[in-house]
């Protein structure tokens, strides 16, 4: 392609907010963001502290944040009090109690339910009522196995308004993820519901949560939401109904926020590794939601009559952040779906903009292409007007996806955020900021203030320009993690042991001359599947479990809708039938273990899997064939070079 066409098909896939957004936004131009960004790096404990008045603290900090890259102890805002319930909840009734906080739209179009900020606070203190009168106490944990209903988002603020530590396991994972992660905290109680409802159909939560806590020793109580009104098995002696317990005589609607010390835990959430067994990773009080209540204000531009909607699940850090955090403390309408947004058909997620007059539209990369294929007569059914901002999260967005977003949900009009984080990040590390940024489909473009990401080498070296690399995080942000649950030496081996002083992300990247950042996925054996982490080493575990394997592995490629997909290679034991159903089966099986999100998209029998002379199997060869590459590359070091070919042929 000639230069200077190359030069205009670039100017072309470049968009600039408009001047109206511009002109209202919080950051409104790039000189704006320069001078903060350049404050933030300068002077982050100034930086910080302005932000931090922002939020209601009982005891103000001794001293903005520390950090030691030798012992990777970090504190922010340290010898500070305050809660967190407490400035999502009460520092806005004064001026927003008849606003609303809450509004839930449930799979079934008639069920609605709203919550003004008075009356989730009454909600919110009558359940933390009830954890006290349980016994539970600062410190303590509480696992939460819900659906994505309104008590969810109740638990969770009573959880942290008397200072219990939470741990959310999303609602689609199977009895023995439940188990692991309530074994790894050691929760005193589970949180479930009588079923949840999953296009039509009653899936039975509290059969998955029975068979869990079995073999859990520490669960004293189990609580259980009414949700679908199934018959259910109910445990003498342990198992309460939400309603009846919230509902007794002697239940006040207020309760005392705790005082919490700045770097008290706050949440528990477990997420995948390139080991077979899940990280809880931990989050504190103050740095977590001073940061997400300034991510959630400039990135999604946040105004006092917004509606905002994130479609994310709120077993995942998206939910956490930037469904609950980050908005309640910013006084905002937040919205709670429960569905699908295909069901019962694809303008599901077009019909709720327009009933509640969604402004601010976040959603996964996943979930666009999914509604791209189905065309765009449904987004002609509705009106998007209201939309004024787009946002995208959990796998990078590809540029084709990008465009459609833009001039088919948006209306060519609305600026997309394109956000980059992790779990372990708390919050939005990379990302426009709506009004000070052009745009470029498929870029994040630049780091957050206070964040200094670089992308480096194998050897540490810094990369060149369009040089992909890994990408590390240089300094400490508010809302880091602290730790992994129960484990400082993965901690260190995980995030630090690479490039000691460095946050490791796990993620691959490249810087393009205009020095906006670009993700390119995984560099781990962690798989990006509709924007959910899933560890391959956890998903190899549970084949190999299954009575009728010898040995699997576990490889990502391509896939048109979800990003990336698993394919499985799988050797079975001498005498056993390689058949269809048993394919079936496995997927079954992997399902019941871990969840149906990591249901292998293909399985590939095979009498032998390549390795090298010491037994050690070439995943990097696996992944070239799953992916249909003709070059392998070098297959010299392997035992047996024949078992390429014969995998090669019997591809998926």
């Amino acid at each position: 392609m000639p230069e200077e066409i190359e030069s205009i098909m670039h100017e072309l896939r470049k968009f600039k907010p408009g001047k109206e957004f511009r002109k209202k936004a919080h950051i409104k131009n790039f000189k704006q963001y320069q001078k903060l960004y350049n404050e933030s790096i300068k002077n982050p404990e100034k930086f910080w502290a302005e932000i931090a008045r922002e939020i209601d603290f009982f005891k103000k900090w001794k001293r903005v944040y520390c950090w030691d890259p030798k012992t990777l102890k970090c504190k922010w805002f340290d010898g500070a009090k305050l809660n967190v319930s407490y400035n999502c909840l009460d520092r806005h009734l004064k001026t927003r109690k008849n606003k609303l906080a809450l509004i839930w739209q449930g799979e079934q179009e008639e069920d609605v339910k709203t919550y003004t900020y008075e009356e989730l606070y009454k909600e919110v203190c009558r359940f933390a009522n009830v954890l006290k009168k349980l016994g539970l106490k600062k410190g303590d944990r509480i696992c939460m196995y819900l659906p994505m209903i309104p008590e969810l988002a109740i638990a969770m603020l009573a959880c942290t308004r008397i200072g219990v530590i939470h741990s959310i396991v999303f609602g689609g994972y199977s009895a023995k993820a439940v188990e692991t992660r309530i074994k790894g905290c050691k929760a005193k109680i589970l949180i479930t519901s009588d079923g949840s409802l999953r296009k039509g159909k009653i899936i039975p939560v509290k059969e998955s949560a029975d068979i869990a806590v079995k073999k859990c020793k520490s669960i004293k109580k189990v609580i259980i939401v009414k949700r679908t009104n199934n018959n259910i098995q109910m445990k003498r002696g342990r198992d309460i109904w939400w309603h009846e317990e919230i509902n007794k005589k002697g239940i006040k609607d207020e309760c005392k926020p705790a005082m919490m010390d700045a770097e008290d835990p706050l949440f528990i959430l477990y997420t995948s590794g390139t080991t077979g067994k899940p990280k809880g990773v931990l989050h504190t009080t103050a740095g977590y939601l001073v940061y997400v209540y300034i991510t959630a204000k400039w990135i999604f531009d946040l105004k006092d009559e917004d509606a905002y909607w994130c479609t994310a699940d709120i077993g995942w850090i998206t939910g956490h952040s930037y469904i609950i955090y980050g908005p309640l403390a910013n006084g905002a309408t937040t919205i709670m779906f429960e569905g699908v947004p295909n069901y019962p058909d694809p303008a599901r997620c077009w019909k709720i903009v327009e009933k509640f007059k969604v402004n601010i539209f976040y959603t996964a990369p996943t979930l666009i292409r999914a509604l791209e294929k189905e065309g765009n007569k449904w987004t002609k059914k509705y009106d998007l007007s209201s939309l004024r901002l787009l946002g995208s999260v959990g796998e990078p967005i590809n540029p084709e996806a990008w465009l459609w977003y833009h001039t088919h949900i948006g209306n060519k009009k609305c600026p997309i955020v394109d956000t980059w984080w992790q779990t372990e990040t708390g919050g939005i590390l990379i990302t426009p900021l709506p009004g000070a940024m052009t745009l470029k489909p498929g870029s994040v473009l630049r780091p957050f203030p206070g964040v200094i990401p670089d992308i480096l080498r194998e050897d540490g070296t810094k990369a060149s320009v369009n040089e992909g690399g890994y990408l590390v995080i240089k300094q400490p942000w508010p809302a880091m993690l602290r730790g992994i649950w129960g484990n400082k030496k993965r901690f260190r081996e995980t995030y630090f042991k690479k490039f000691p002083g460095l946050y490791l992300t796990g993620d691959g990247a490249k810087i393009d001359k205009e020095g906006d950042f670009w993700i390119m996925g995984r560099l781990d054996d962690v798989v990006n599947v509709s924007g959910h982490r899933i560890g391959t080493m956890e998903v190899e575990s549970a084949i190999v479990s299954h009575k009728s394997v010898a040995e699997a592995a576990i490889v990502p490629y391509p896939h048109a809708i979800k990003g990336q997909a698993l394919y499985a290679f799988v050797s079975l034991n001498k005498g056993v039938k390689k058949t269809e159903k048993l394919k079936d089966g496995l997927r079954k099986h992997v399902a019941e273990e871990i969840g149906p999100i990591a249901k292998p998209d293909r399985i590939q029998f095979a009498d032998a899997l390549p390795k090298t002379r010491s037994g050690k199997i070439m995943r990097r060869i696996l992944k070239a064939i799953a992916e249909g590459k003709e070059d392998l590359g070098n297959t010299s070091t392997l035992a047996d070079p024949t078992v390429v070919e014969i995998l090669k042929q019997k591809r998926q």
